[in-house]
């Protein structure tokens, strides 16, 4: 390594942070909406490894990498290393340089360049400028500092290559220990997140196996330019969640548990065999179980949650009590001491004899008639089934025959015991589902860390929060340890995305 090397790239990397600094400057001043906050937030996290390499082209130019774009006047001072031109850093070799001359790779310090590395991948231009050992020596014996921080710089062609998988669908990345799996799932996702900027609006998931990881590798995203991923464990997509696990919990991890789960909440209706009495103000209605019937199934024709549907059946029902009240009201018009003014037609329907006893009586009433007139009009049936909703003992009724559920009680219910372990979240989770009790948050683009250890619940649980079912799935079958965990992943993910899954496998182990 050479002085004037190492004082050349520290020139060129004063000037991109001095650029840096400017912009945030100007995004400080700005600071007032979310926009110019996320701005500055983005700047600060590439502060350490803004520019670790350089591409020397057989043609002449020259390309730097960093961890952002930067540009005067339309020409790039820096390549972000998503950028499609960046991707030689990666992937040129001797046998396929893709026009590369020289690859070098910066490594910093802060904001000091301490080594320079290069490798020479077209022999017939020379090297004898070369500096620094070999770049994969040099990122197998570099000193371990428990961070994922600064995979971004040596990525290999076999990760690159999946990082950059456009598959829209599920990829599953599988890889045994030391393949770098995780890293390639993560720098995939701030790939995504810069070739498909709308995922930044419709969010973004990442999920690990326990909160101590997902803060190691936390620190990954915001040195790759991204910082607005939501992180969680799968427990942490219920709220309020509890962390005990028990025996049970391979059987509550099957795929027919949600069959249990929606059985459980459709049994909870109940049509009566008999008519039933609804007192409301100064009259006994009958439900019939017929029209009951016909309610329940009006309801679940919807395709509507529990809850909603419940609502549908309520409605049906006061309709069909309004109507029975109304035509009593409508055969009988009594007078203030309770007398029947008139026996009314026989149709049920007010006798131009009971118009005239009403004009009578001091109502207004129009003699320009046809045949009988009916005394409610439109506003006072709607009134009526106002009533009828809002009435104590008709909602008690209601409630009696489409019960009002929580999903907690649902799961106490079928499991006879309060929920209290991690197996039991994803059956909460369905049974809010299936009673609509809550929208979850939902994602453009989720990551699952170490997925062969999810069952076949906890997949309903994850896919119910990505409905464009866009994911990169991360994990090694061989080491599934969970008894309630995957052993293939054609049978967790095709039940829920088809064929929309690809398997791309990591084979080189880096650690050793």
């Amino acid at each position: 390594m050479t002085s004037g090397e190492i004082a050349f790239e520290q020139a060129y990397l004063t000037d991109l942070h001095e650029r840096v600094d400017a912009l945030r400057e100007q995004a400080a001043a700005r600071e007032a909406t979310d926009f110019w906050r996320g701005e500055l937030a983005r700047l600060a996290s590439v502060e350490d490894g803004l520019c670790f390499g350089r591409l020397d082209l057989r043609d002449g130019s020259r390309v730097y990498i960093g961890r952002l774009g930067l540009f005067e006047d339309d020409q790039p001072l820096l390549l972000d290393w998503r950028a499609p031109a960046a991707r030689p850093f990666y992937t040129a070799t001797a046998v396929d340089p893709h026009g590369v001359r020289r690859r070098r790779r910066i490594t910093t310090r802060g904001r000091t360049v301490v080594a320079l590395d290069d490798e020479l991948l077209d022999a017939e231009t020379g090297g004898d400028d070369l500096v620094g050992e070999g770049a994969l020596l040099a990122a197998l014996t570099a000193d371990r500092t428990g961070r994922m921080h600064e995979i971004v710089t040596t990525l290999q062609a076999e990760q690159d290559r999946i990082v950059r998988d456009e598959h829209h669908g599920v990829l599953v990345v599988q890889g045994g220990p030391g393949t770098g799996k995780t890293a390639v799932a993560l720098h995939r996702l701030a790939y995504l997140l810069y070739t498909r900027p709308q995922l930044r609006t419709r969010g973004v998931l990442v999920l690990g196996p326990s909160r101590v990881f997902l803060d190691y590798i936390g620190q990954v995203l915001p040195g790759l330019g991204e910082h607005t991923v939501v992180t969680a464990t799968l427990s942490e997509l219920w709220p309020g969640s509890p962390a005990e696990w028990v025996e049970s919990a391979e059987v509550k991890g099957r795929a027919d548990m949600a069959d249990r789960v929606a059985a459980a909440v459709h049994a909870k209706v109940r049509v009566p065999d008999e008519a039933v009495e609804v007192g409301f103000e100064q009259q006994v209605l009958r439900l019939e179980p017929r029209a009951c019937r016909r309610a329940v199934d009006s309801a679940r024709e919807r395709g509507l949650p529990y809850n909603q549907a419940k609502l549908v059946f309520d409605q049906e029902i006061v309709d069909r009590l309004a109507s029975d009240s109304a035509d009593r009201m409508e055969s009988v018009v009594l007078t203030e001491s309770g007398e029947a003014i008139d026996g009314g037609s026989a149709d049920g329907r007010l006798s131009a004899a009971d118009l005239r006893a009403l004009a009578a009586a001091g109502v207004v009433v129009d003699f320009d008639f046809e045949g009988p007139r009916q005394v409610l009009d439109d506003t006072d049936r709607a009134g009526l089934r106002a009533a009828l909703l809002a009435d104590t003992g008709v909602r008690r009724v209601l409630d009696g025959l489409w019960p009002p559920l929580t999903a907690e009680q649902v799961i106490t219910d079928l499991l006879g015991t309060p929920v209290r372990s991690t197996a039991d979240l994803p059956l909460l989770d369905e049974a809010a589902a299936v009673l609509g009790e809550h929208g979850v948050p939902t994602f453009g683009h989720v990551v699952v860390d170490e997925a062969q250890e999810l069952s076949a619940m906890d997949w309903r649980m994850v896919v119910r929060r990505c409905p464009t079912r866009s994911m990169t799935v991360v994990g090694d079958l061989a080491q599934t340890g969970s008894a309630a965990g995957a052993t293939g992943w054609a049978e967790v993910l095709r039940p829920h995305v088809g064929e929309r899954w690809r398997l791309a496998q990591l084979t080189v182990n880096y650690r050793t």
